[in-house]
């Protein structure tokens, strides 16, 4: 089998790396040629994932064409933004069977849709073959093979069964779960609430503030996943609570690092010029508003961080309206697409 890893970030980088233990054919696009150059000399990735060893048989390459023709396996971990260009790039070189694994966690702006729905719009003959990988999975940690467990969804579980074949190793083990919407929702959504859990904490705030947020922000992704035709019980999962867990509490977690930044007063622009990778949760932000608008769900904690880096707001403020909330029911239940769901 050859595999092909598009997009030489941490995760990419973490992904080819593993990968390339279990398989012979692995290889590794990056769009600088020069990094692609320093990988294949020194081994590893010192731009995105210092200190993991890439193994020796991987191919590093800069070359589209030469990292996708052939490739039975395609995974796509470019960020979220960059995902529709990178499709219709890689589309004249993919074979009429193969399989693309999209690990992007976010959501299109202006369309809002999932990865997994822009790959398909631009490769339409293999739109029934994409799968989606999430959980909570820090490049950093999976790099050094520490214990992981992961989660791959499509639509068809022939494939999901094949992603899950590929990545199965001692330390990285794979689910598979038929709700594709759900698990790129999870993975999408968390990272706002991230964003709210590095507010919390940039303010001073402590352990009672961070649960608070992190399980009424998993009632926010549910009810707009249901909305959206998620399975629940998905949330209750690895892309659900697995991921809100990690990405709002962990050291490596760029979105909780960006919520630390907005508490001291940085601005979004600032933020993003003081690090080399994406922080997904911002444009999450604004797609997941626009939904909550479009299909009248109520997301307060969504509303008060949209506010917050699109209009100013100041976090403190953000913090005391939530708090200042008309009282409710924890457990009120409303029907959503005909599915029961606590409000």
């Amino acid at each position: 089998m050859k595999i092909s890893v598009i997009g030489a970030g941490s995760w990419g980088s973490a992904m080819a790396s593993q990968l390339g233990l279990k398989h012979d054919q692995v290889v590794l696009w990056a769009r600088s040629s020069e990094l692609t150059k320093t990988m294949q000399e020194t081994r590893q990735n010192s731009a995105y994932l210092p200190g993991v060893l890439l193994p020796e048989q991987l191919i590093c390459t800069s070359d589209l064409e030469q990292a996708v023709v052939g490739a039975e396996l395609i995974l796509i971990t470019t960020p979220s933004h960059a995902i529709r260009e990178t499709a219709r790039r890689i589309h004249p070189y993919v074979k009429a069977d193969a399989i693309i694994v999209t690990a992007a966690k976010g959501l299109e702006s202006g369309t809002y849709k999932r990865m997994s729905q822009v790959i398909g719009e631009e490769i339409p003959f293999l739109a029934d073959r994409v799968a989606a990988l999430s959980g909570p999975n820090h490049a950093e940690e999976v790099g050094r093979q520490q214990p992981t467990a992961s989660v791959v969804a499509a639509s068809s579980l022939a494939v999901a069964e094949a992603v899950q074949d590929a990545y199965m190793l001692p330390f990285f083990r794979v689910y598979t779960n038929p709700d594709i919407v759900g698990v790129e929702l999870g993975g999408a959504l968390k990272n706002i609430i991230a964003l709210g859990a590095g507010i919390a904490e940039g303010l001073g705030f402590g352990d009672n503030t961070k649960a608070a947020l992190m399980t009424r922000g998993l009632a926010e992704i549910a009810r707009l996943g249901l909305a959206l035709g998620a399975n629940p019980l998905t949330f209750a999962g690895l892309a659900g609570v697995g991921d809100l867990m990690v990405t709002c509490t962990s050291r490596h977690s760029r979105n909780r690092r960006a919520g630390m930044l907005l508490a001291e007063g940085k601005t979004v622009e600032q933020i993003q010029l003081q690090t080399n990778m994406v922080v997904e949760g911002i444009r999450a932000t604004g797609a997941a508003y626009e939904l909550s608008r479009i299909y009248n769900i109520e997301m307060p904690i969504t509303e008060q961080i949209y506010q917050v880096l699109y209009e100013g707001k100041s976090p403190k403020t953000a913090v005391l309206e939530l708090m200042t909330r008309g009282k409710t029911h924890e457990v009120e239940e409303v029907a959503i697409n005909g599915v029961i769901a606590f409000k």
